[in-house]
């Protein structure tokens, strides 16, 4: 199955070992946009019109990469912000992603249980697959 990794940022530094392991079971991997990239400036030195180029490219590129592949799977590890921990947390940028994915009809993986926030009824309406951190239970579609 051709799958695509999609998440926050801030779980970059997950998603080689989650390649890796998603490979060793006979798939294949598109990685999230930006990844292993560097970003030269930060968002907040950004005009706003760098910033619109920058997430309207973003999300063609995200659109583009989910209609070549049969399913995504979604990163959810727990996040701290702001000292207060975000468990299973799934973002505005990957939310869109899951959106478009399930509007193209491909499934979607989550790695662990649903985030509990305001976006969970959305997101458990798409229907997804909950792996509970077992890549193994990804399958052909």
């Amino acid at each position: 199955m051709k799958i695509m990794i999609v998440c926050s940022s801030n779980f970059y530094d997950k998603v080689g070992k989650i390649k890796d392991k998603l490979e060793s079971i006979g798939n294949t991997v598109i990685l999230p946009n930006g990844y292993g990239e560097e970003q030269d400036e930060s968002y907040d030195s950004m005009t706003d019109l760098e910033y619109f180029k920058f997430f309207k490219d973003m999300y063609f590129e995200s659109r583009d990469k989910i209609n070549k592949v049969d399913a995504i799977i979604v990163l959810n590890y727990s996040k701290i912000k702001n000292g207060v921990e975000q468990k299973n947390y799934i973002g505005a940028s990957t939310f869109l992603e899951m959106y478009e994915a399930f509007m193209n009809n491909k499934k979607i993986f989550i790695l662990n249980d649903y985030p509990d926030n305001m976006l969970y009824d959305e997101i458990k309406g798409f229907n997804p697959v909950i792996l509970k951190g077992n890549l193994d239970k990804v399958r052909e579609v």
